[in-house]
Order: structure tokens, then C-alpha cells, then sequence
């Protein structure tokens, strides 16, 4: 019996481990059912769904080149999966709906990011000497600068 990606068969659970389960499909081939593709819903504990010697359907998903196979029971159960919808996100620009001011050009946003910006590197820079101030002589030891 050669096990091709995609084909249904039947197997019998032989082992069960905290990240999928064992199948035994006969012939000397086993494959591994990850705790993912048991069930559509979440699986916390496969002991929940699984015992060993459960006779189960599985789908082929892969075939390794050293022998491993992938199984999944979720992709073999013959009822129709929801599809699922791309995820679009609508997004509402509130500045492009506004006139533009009266009396500043359209492109002044430019402008506007480069005076931001001085007035933050600006801001920083005092930040940063008035911390190395209050710091310069709290750092411990002997002989420190006293005020």
C-alpha cells in the first residue's frame, strides 16, 4: 500500500503524546496526527478526544522524504469547512475630509514636521543635560561632589 498526500484511510490510534497522537495504518506504516488538525475547535487535552485504540479516519497532508507521515482527522471529516474571508480593514483618514485651512499652502505639512521635530530634539537635549545634572554626583562613593 503506497500512502499518497490526500488519500482517506483508516487507522487505529497506537500512542498519544502531548503534541499529537500516533496512527498505526497498517502494513508497518505510522503516522502523526499534530494536536492541531484533530478537531476544529481547540484542543487542550488530546486525551479528551483520543484514546489509544480508537479507530479513526485521517487525511494524508504529507509525506516526508525520510518516511514521516502527516495526518490530519480535522481535513478528513467530509463536512464543509467555513470559508474563510479575507480581513478588511476599513481605515477613515479625519484630515483628508477637511478643507484645507484658508491662507496656508496645501503642502505645509513639511514645514510642520520639521518644526516639530527642532522643538523635540530641542526638548530632549535639555531633558537629557538637567538628568546629568541631578546625576553627575549621586553615583556613590568616597569623596563625592557635595552641594
Amino acid at each position: 500500500m503506497s500512502i499518497e498526500v490526500g488519500a482517506k484511510l483508516q487507522g487505529k490510534v497506537s500512542g498519544i503524546t502531548n503534541f499529537g497522537a500516533f496512527i498505526d495504518l497498517g502494513e508497518g506504516k505510522t503516522g502523526l496526527v499534530h494536536i492541531s488538525e484533530i478537531s476544529n475547535g481547540f484542543v487542550k487535552d488530546i486525551h479528551d478526544v483520543l484514546t489509544v485504540g480508537d479507530e479513526v479516519t485521517v487525511k494524508v497532508t504529507s509525506v516526508g522524504d525520510d518516511g514521516k507521515v502527516g495526518l490530519s482527522i480535522r481535513k478528513a471529516q467530509d463536512q464543509p469547512q467555513p470559508e474563510k474571508k479575507p480581513f478588511k480593514r476599513e481605515f477613515r483618514d479625519n484630515n483628508r475630509s477637511k478643507p484645507a485651512p484658508k491662507g496656508k499652502p496645501q503642502n505645509s505639512g513639511k514645514q510642520d514636521f520639521d518644526s516639530l521635530m527642532s522643538s523635540f530634539l530641542k526638548d530632549s537635549d535639555d531633558r537629557l543635560s538637567s538628568i546629568k545634572r541631578n546625576t553627575e554626583g549621586k553615583r556613590g562613593g568616597r569623596g563625592g561632589r557635595r552641594s
